[in-house]
């Protein structure tokens, strides 16, 4: 698979990027905010229109606000974005006139070689066109005025960026498996993404809530793409700085149910926390594959530390999601964060696994004889066969003469059977009981 094109939309703080953003994919990926810098990190989405395919980068703004502490860190990850791009979106607001700074700026992207469109946003009548002039002094006579939050002239701005683009080829369409990292603020999310791309495409520091909105990434590995989607730290909305990091919080929880693959990382240093336990059922209520990463491994004194003690303490805190797989990685040096990829393939594939009816009724024969169902009274269920109802996750159903449910403990202790005689390791399993 080749690489596909990029088209990177820039500007200032407020301009109505991640609006633009949006509008061009069709749906509400990159959050919007009243509040300047509520995007930091660069956000990304697999688009296609006509027969152009493209991945379409929204970026911080590039010049401070003066809450921002990290605007340095954001402005060059947007330039970055701008000279990896194959077409660059020049944002500017339509709503006021034309800053000195963004007349530096349209200098600085027209010196990257790269075909630039000037976007006028926010001229929302035909009222508004008259301000146009005052943009006309960057030097390019093809402006294009438009409306993002009122859909107007989007149209015009695919055909254009169309225009510049090759036609798509036939393994672009090619869906990524869509890996979402989650976990509480700063136990490093972002480190490990970084590590997997191989350079520092992310935002990492110091500064809790470093991550804001989610952020879609990208990358190739034997010839398949993953989706790694980086997410904000998950903590109790009371906790949060300010509404945009309650924003980034909400949407964490969506990228969840999203998700093909839920990667949960845990501090080797103090886990699982009560969070951790809150992120964790959040992962097994999705019905959604997960691994668990306990990072900064590389932290942890090993003459003191046994790694089976480790496992077992998580085994024990997070019981709820024993079938998960657990990886001890360390971000920093780069100790088996690989192995991340891995894992991810192989309990996306076991959550997709099919079982044939002769084999259920096969296992279901031993099962009446060496551990009948119970049900929530303690009395034995006559179950006559099962079948698989589904999968993503494995979903079966047993059919019996009685209304009644099985118990807690055999449902659990079924599940744990049928994950080890079918190799459902990192799924979640699914059972209900039927009266025939």
């Amino acid at each position: 698979m080749k690489k596909m094109p990029k088209v990177v939309i820039v500007g200032f703080p407020n301009v109505g990027k991640s609006s633009l953003f949006n509008r061009l994919i069709g749906r509400k990926k990159a959050l919007v905010h009243n509040m300047p810098g509520m995007t930091r990190d660069c956000v990304a989405a697999r688009h296609r229109f006509g027969d152009r395919a493209f991945e379409l980068v929204d970026t911080g703004g590039m010049f401070g606000t003066p809450d921002e502490p990290l605007s340095g860190k954001i402005r060059d990850k947007a330039w970055d974005a701008a000279r990896a791009a194959d077409v660059i979106v020049f944002v500017l607001d339509g709503k006021r006139d034309l800053a000195p700074a963004e007349e530096e700026l349209y200098v600085g992207l027209m010196k990257l070689g790269r075909p630039v469109l000037v976007v006028v946003n926010k001229i929302d009548a035909p009222s508004g066109e008259a301000h146009l002039a005052e943009f006309y002094r960057l030097g390019d006579n093809d402006i294009i005025p438009l409306s993002a939050e009122h859909k107007v002239n989007i149209d015009e701005l695919r055909e254009r960026i169309a225009a510049l683009l090759p036609p798509a080829a036939e393994d672009d369409a090619a869906e990524p498996l869509r890996i979402a990292v989650v976990g509480r603020i700063n136990v490093g999310k972002s480190s490990i993404i970084n590590r997997l791309c191989g350079e520092e495409r992310l935002l990492t520091s110091e500064v809790p809530g470093t991550t804001r909105d989610s952020t879609d990434t990208i990358i190739m590995r034997d010839g398949r793409p993953y989706c790694l989607v980086d997410t904000a730290g998950i903590r109790k909305p009371a906790g949060a700085s300010d509404s945009r990091e309650k924003a980034g919080i909400i949407k964490s929880q969506k990228n969840i149910l999203e998700a093909d693959v839920i990667v949960l990382v845990l501090d080797a240093r103090e886990f699982p926390t009560r969070q951790d336990t809150h992120i964790a059922r959040m992962a097994r209520d999705s019905g959604k594959p997960l691994v668990l990463v306990l990072n900064k491994w590389d932290l942890v004194d090993r003459q003191k530390v046994d790694p089976e003690d480790v496992r077992d303490l998580v085994r024990t805190k997070l019981e709820f999601v024993g079938y998960a797989p657990l990886l001890f990685v360390s971000a920093l040096t780069g100790h088996r964060v690989v192995k991340v990829l891995d894992m991810a393939d192989k309990v996306h594939r076991d959550s997709r696994k099919r079982v044939d009816t002769a084999r259920l009724n096969e296992f279901l024969a031993r099962l009446n004889e060496e551990h009948p169902p119970r049900g929530k009274d303690g009395s034995k269920i006559k179950v006559k066969y099962m079948t698989q109802q589904g999968v993503a996750p494995p979903t079966f159903v047993l059919f019996g003469h009685s209304r009644t449910s099985l118990s807690p403990a055999y449902e659990k202790s079924l599940a744990g059977l049928l994950r080890k005689e079918y190799d459902l390791w990192g799924t979640p399993i699914r059972i209900f009981l039927r009266k025939s």
